[in-house]
């Protein structure tokens, strides 16, 4: 039989050490480890998201606070709806909503353990219910079944009792509620409720009319002074100075052109050559 050569080694100007071998890519891909190509980390990115969802929140419990319900459809019908709704998840009975105002289109629904509240949480979230996506968290404690059922009755009570106590609590501190008594207690006091200070228009917004208000007047000013000023603009009709406050009085003209024209040529007018007077519509 004829021998067979060796194959022979491929010549090259590289040193054989120079010569690239595998990609620490290829290598990590070989060796099980993450995709680091962009196909792969998009990849690795949406698996992470998802394990963020299948987390289970800190604030989490046993009971669902669902808002957003049809609130035309009668209790009775909801709360069975509903209860038909978690039946895969195993919800208890009962499942809380009122009808007062406050608490319309609202419910609570608790179920045996954490985890099934989470599936229930997701699963079920923005489901259209009666025409209304229902909007579904956890619960900001724990339903008086659940309490009951896992803790027995004597850590029942105590919780019962918490809170109706700390129900008690937000409505006595109700802003509306410590207003509505404020008032109650002025009436039976006979005493006025505070009333809230009117903002008064500034008087140089105020609409045209045929009386002017003249702020401003220095000491000693007369009826003749303001008479001696504005009778020489047509129209003229009465001037009234008040005793009490010798630095205000008010111009009465025929009409309310002829009080424009006297308030745009007198404003700032320095009646006594120094002090400037302020002339603007009277308030009705």
């Amino acid at each position: 039989m004829a021998e067979v050569a060796p194959p022979q080694p491929i010549e090259t100007d590289q040193p054989q050490s120079e010569i690239p071998s595998e990609t620490p890519q290829d290598q990590q891909q070989q060796d099980g480890d993450v995709d680091m190509t962009p196909k792969g980390k998009d990849q690795q990115e949406e698996k992470e998201k998802e394990d963020e969802g299948e987390k289970i929140p800190e604030d989490a419990c046993e009971t669902l606070y669902l808002q957003n319900l049809n609130e035309k459809v009668r209790i009775p019908v909801i709360t069975e709806t509903l209860y038909s709704l978690f039946k895969p998840y195993r919800p208890l009975q009962p499942v809380i909503a009122h009808r007062n105002v406050r608490m319309r289109g609202q419910a609570f629904i608790s179920f045996p353990d954490v985890q099934s509240a989470n599936e229930a949480r997701k699963d079920v979230s923005e489901f259209p219910l009666y025409g209304k996506p229902i909007q579904i968290s956890f619960a900001r404690g724990r339903s008086d079944s659940i309490v009951k059922r896992l803790e027995g009755d004597e850590k029942f009570d105590e919780h019962k009792a918490k809170r109706l106590e700390e129900k008690k609590k937000r409505r006595r501190d109700n802003p509306l509620r410590q207003k509505a008594q404020a008032k109650l207690k002025a009436e039976e006091t006979g005493a006025a409720p505070a009333k809230k200070q009117r903002l008064q228009m500034p008087d140089e917004y105020l609409p045209p009319n045929s009386v002017l208000f003249i702020q401003n007047l220095p000491e000693g000013t007369t009826a003749d002074d303001l008479r001696e000023v504005f009778e020489v603009h047509a129209g003229l009709v009465e001037i009234r100075t008040i005793p009490a406050k010798k630095d205000i009085a008010f111009v009465e003209f025929a009409d309310e052109n002829a009080a424009t024209v006297a308030k745009d040529a007198l404003h700032n007018f320095k009646i006594d050559g120094e002090t400037k007077m302020k002339v603007t519509y009277a308030r009705k």
